[in-house]
């Protein structure tokens, strides 16, 4: 028999390989899964794969809401586990997915957070472009902001993605989706710079193995999703300005500056790998916000006062 462990364990294989998800992303479904574990077993409901009481969805959900989580985690929670009792229906340890039709609180919209381009240029400023890992820095920097890329699929680069001739670079998604995002002139000369100037030099401290990566830590080994969210926060503590930056943002203010630059949503969603357009919808409603913005500012009618 089957126990709880190794359904988890098989679980977040299949998340890792089968649906390419990233290490982040996998730690977040198996801490879900294992909260809910873990209240099954305070309140003596049973197991996964075995559970006591008729409508433990609702029951879950309501003892959700009790400890006063944000509807977003509550949906963020309920959604992992969806997803765990649609791969265990799959698999055939179970007979239905009893979270499959709760409906949840629906979490508020938030505009996704970006940089405004003098912010960017601020970011590109107090790199040193004349230091190893400087080098580095600003490839990756121009990297996420030019293309658009998630951390995960910066740090699973090969020198082979960059496809310098045709200006691409080929980028292994979720889901096992490869797609070509474009190369701006800017970006391409950083990653030249990089594997001329930078790489090499790296890749002499890792005696033990040649990677293949296109991205290496100051050891010379792979750089991994943590190590950029620390260049990214180093870069921010040499700026003046107090604010935070996550890869994501970066990947908002590619996606926002675009469409505030006339791109059409559908191109913007295919150099994203969005599945769905309505996951790249929300960033028109940033656009729109800056229009407004520009408007209330600028227009006569609109600065006069009543």
């Amino acid at each position: 028999m089957v126990n709880n462990q190794e359904l988890i364990s098989d679980f977040e294989n299949y998340l890792l390989v089968e649906r390419n998800y990233s290490p982040y992303t996998v730690t977040n479904y198996l801490k879900d899964i294992n909260d809910y574990q873990d209240f099954l077993s305070s309140e003596q409901l049973g197991t996964l794969l075995s559970v006591r009481k008729p409508n433990i969805a609702r029951y879950y959900l309501a003892y959700l809401t009790g400890l006063k989580y944000s509807k977003k985690t509550i949906a963020r929670k309920i959604s992992s586990l969806r997803t765990f009792y649609k791969y265990l229906l799959k698999m055939d340890k179970v007979e239905t997915n009893i979270f499959l039709d709760l409906e949840v609180p629906k979490a508020n919209k938030t505009l996704p957070k970006f940089f405004y381009p003098k912010e960017m240029e601020q970011l590109f400023e107090v790199i040193d472009n004349n230091s190893v890992l400087g080098i580095r820095d600003r490839a990756i920097l121009e990297m996420l902001y030019g293309s658009g890329l998630r951390v995960s699929e910066l740090c699973n680069l090969k020198v082979k993605d960059i496809d310098f001739g045709n200006e691409l670079v080929l980028v292994f998604g979720k889901g096992h989706k490869n797609r070509y995002v474009p190369l701006n002139k800017v970006t391409i000369k950083a990653i030249h710079n990089y594997l001329a100037l930078s790489r090499p030099t790296l890749a002499l401290k890792n005696e033990t193995e040649v990677s293949d990566k296109l991205f290496l830590n100051h050891r010379g080994g792979d750089l991994t999703t943590r190590g950029v969210r620390v260049i990214l926060n180093n870069i921010i503590e040499k700026t003046s300005e107090n604010f935070k930056i996550s890869p994501h943002m970066l990947r908002h203010t590619f996606a926002t500056h675009l469409l505030d630059g006339g791109a059409d949503l559908r191109s913007v969603q295919e150099m994203l790998g969005h599945v769905h357009l309505s996951s790249t919808q929300i960033y028109t409603h940033v656009s729109r916000e800056q229009l407004k913005a520009a408007y209330m500012e600028h227009h006569p009618r609109a600065r006069k006062k009543e």
